[in-house]
């Protein structure tokens, strides 16, 4: 046989491979991603006392040592607002993980030419949690747009719960 042959044979024996294996590839899957706002641990709504303590940081100026400031956690529909009293801000939340007790969130909140994004996981326990807030602050140019600076900061932090429905009052 010649080697023209052996080589039209392999390749037809290999393109018919192909085509039964991306014919069962062509099924239609659907992929659903998220995170389930009902799996959240209903003791994190309401009012805490957070206390933070930095752990790094890439500009101690900008940061603070440590801080107290109040959060408040409410849900409506399904959204989850974080309002802080003491900087004015409130914000939606999105849940990036939600595990036991176990919740991951991010927060995004933007002023004058500046945006700061929170990246929170913590792990609730009754009337407390602990976790880490990871933080970015970015400052962008009022004149076009562009990113001027990024500076970030990691704190340990802690919740003491303040007020809110206890969770065996949740139906």
């Amino acid at each position: 046989m010649s080697k023209f042959l052996k080589f039209l044979i392999s390749l037809m024996i290999v393109t018919a491979f192909l085509g039964v294996n991306s014919a069962y590839a062509q099924k239609p899957y659907v992929l659903e991603a998220g995170v389930s706002i009902d799996k959240v641990p209903k003791t994190l709504y309401g009012s805490w006392k957070v206390e933070a303590g930095i752990i790094e940081t890439s500009n101690y100026h900008t940061f603070k040592p440590i801080s107290t400031c109040l959060w408040t956690l409410s849900r409506v529909g399904n959204e989850i607002t974080l309002s802080n009293p003491f900087s004015n801000v409130d914000s939606t939340v999105s849940l990036n993980t939600t595990e036991g007790n176990l919740i991951a969130f991010t927060r995004v909140s933007r002023y004058d030419n500046k945006r700061l994004t929170d990246i929170v996981t913590l792990r609730m326990n009754g009337e407390t949690f602990t976790g880490i807030n990871d933080l970015i602050l970015e400052t962008y140019s009022v004149i076009d747009g562009h990113l001027l600076k990024k500076e970030t900061a990691k704190y340990k932090i802690s919740g003491y719960k303040l007020s809110g429905e206890d969770i065996r009052d949740w139906k």
